[in-house]
């Protein structure tokens, strides 16, 4: 009977539905950004032969923007409504998905490789910040806008 348990077992998880898929808002558990918001650009479910376990490339914000006020001149203004971003590659057991999505789609095709050439990077992160700009902007995702508190 444990061996017919077993296999009812791994047939389940055969059949596990997989949800962290790209553009899923997720908080990072572990690190530097820990208790940030990010969203997932790629994910790895099989691992590759560097980082043999499932993991996701991630673009969230390390600077959230600032409360602004009718009051405030249009210099001020940009300055507090500005997000800086950053890119990662997180072990999948370090992230804590939310039920929110947002569709951040970044030109190039993003690999752990490109992340390690620091101008593809630079290049990319400015893309990521152009993307979150105008979508702060714009007024949409405000949620995933503000800092988390806890």
């Amino acid at each position: 009977s444990s061996r017919v348990l077993w296999t009812l077992a791994v047939t389940q998880l055969v059949k596990m539905v997989k949800f962290l898929k790209p553009g899923k808002v997720v908080i990072l558990l572990n690190g530097r950004q820990a208790g940030k918001k990010a969203v997932i650009i790629n994910n790895m479910d099989d691992g590759s032969k560097e980082r043999p376990y499932s993991h996701a490339i991630v673009a969230g914000i390390e600077k959230y923007p600032l409360k602004v006020t009718k009051d405030m001149n249009k210099k001020k203004l940009s300055r507090r409504s500005r997000v800086k971003p950053f890119l990662k590659v997180v072990n999948v057991s370090h992230l804590l998905p939310t039920r929110y999505g947002l569709d951040i789609k970044v030109s190039t095709r993003l690999t752990s490789e490109t992340l390690k050439d620091t101008t593809k990077k630079q290049r990319v992160s400015k893309e990521v910040k152009r993307l979150l700009q105008e979508r702060y902007l714009a007024g949409k995702n405000k949620w995933f806008f503000s800092k988390l508190r806890f």
